[in-house]
C-alpha cells in the first residue's frame, strides 16, 4: 500500500474509534439547541457569541471523543468476544497513542472550560466538564461494571449536550447585577428554555434504553469482563420489554408538553 493508503486507513479506524458519527450528532444538536432558541425568540434581543458557542460544542464533543477511546481501551478483551470486527485499539493503534488521544482532548477541552468561565465569571462550564471527564474515566475503569449506574451515567453525560446549550445562553442573557434601566450589563432576556428541557429529558430516556438494549447483546463478552448488567439479573426478555417501554415514554411526553406549553 502506497503511503496515502495507508494514511487514509489510519485515519479511517481513529475516526471509527473516536466514533464521528456520534460526535456529529452532538454538533447537529448544539446548533440545533441555539437556531431554536434565537428563532423562538426573535423578537427579543439574544446576546450569542458564534466563536465561544463553537468552542464550546468542539471541547463537548473531544470529550465524548476521549471518553470513547478510553472506553474502548478498557474493553479490549470484552469487545475480542463480543465485536472482533471493530477492535481498534491493540489492532490498528498502540495502547500507549489511545491513552495519549485521551489525555490530549481533555487537557484541550479543559483549558476550553477555563477560557470560557473565566470570560463569563462563572464556574459552570469548568465544572460540567470537570464532571463529564471524570465521569467517563471512572466508567470506563470501574463504574460501568455496576449495575443500572453505567446505564444511568451514559444517559445522563447525553442529556448534558443541550442542556449545556441552555446554560450558555443563560450566562450570556440572564444578568446577576441588580436591576438598573442605565446599566446595560444589568438587562436580562430570560427565554422559554421548556421544549430543550423536554429534549434532554427524552435524550436521557432513549439512551438509558439504548444502553439497556446494548447489554442484551453484550452478554456473552460482558461476562468475561466481569460486568453486573440488567438483562444478566433479569433476562433478556425482560430487559427487551423495558426497553420497549421507555421508548415509548418520550411521546407521552410530548403530548402533555405540545398541549401544556406554547411549542
Amino acid at each position: 500500500k502506497s503511503s496515502n493508503d495507508l494514511h487514509l486507513e489510519a485515519m479511517k479506524y481513529f475516526l471509527k474509534l473516536i466514533r464521528a458519527k456520534n460526535l456529529l450528532i452532538i454538533l447537529m444538536t448544539m446548533i440545533g439547541v441555539a437556531y431554536y432558541l434565537m428563532k423562538t425568540n426573535s423578537f427579543q434581543k439574544v446576546d450569542f457569541h458564534y466563536l465561544d458557542y463553537f468552542l464550546l460544542i468542539f471541547s463537548t464533543m473531544i470529550i465524548a471523543a476521549a471518553g470513547n477511546v478510553i472506553n474502548d481501551y478498557f474493553d479490549v478483551k470484552a469487545d475480542r468476544i463480543n465485536k472482533p470486527e471493530k477492535v481498534i485499539i491493540s489492532k490498528f493503534m498502540k495502547p500507549r497513542w489511545a491513552i495519549l488521544w485521551h489525555w490530549t482532548f481533555n487537557l484541550v477541552a479543559f483549558l476550553i472550560a477555563v477560557y470560557l468561565s473565566v470570560k463569563y465569571e462563572t464556574l459552570i462550564f469548568v465544572f460540567v466538564h470537570l464532571l463529564s471527564i471524570n465521569l467517563l474515566w471512572f466508567y470506563s475503569v470501574q463504574l460501568k461494571r455496576k449495575l443500572i449506574i453505567s446505564n444511568l451515567i451514559i444517559a445522563f453525560l447525553t442529556a448534558l449536550v443541550p442542556l449545556l446549550s441552555v446554560w450558555f445562553f443563560k450566562v450570556l442573557n440572564e444578568s446577576s447585577i441588580p436591576f438598573s434601566p442605565y446599566r446595560e450589563e444589568s438587562w436580562s432576556t430570560y427565554l422559554d428554555y421548556s421544549f430543550v428541557y423536554f429534549l434532554a429529558i427524552c435524550a436521557f430516556i432513549q439512551n438509558f434504553a439504548r444502553e439497556i438494549n446494548k447489554d442484551i447483546h453484550d452478554i456473552q463478552g460482558d461476562m468475561v469482563a466481569h460486568v453486573e448488567s440488567l438483562p444478566m439479573k433479569i433476562g433478556k426478555v425482560k430487559a427487551a420489554y423495558l426497553t420497549i417501554i421507555l421508548i415509548q415514554i418520550p411521546l407521552i411526553l410530548f403530548i402533555f408538553g405540545f398541549y401544556l406549553f406554547d411549542w
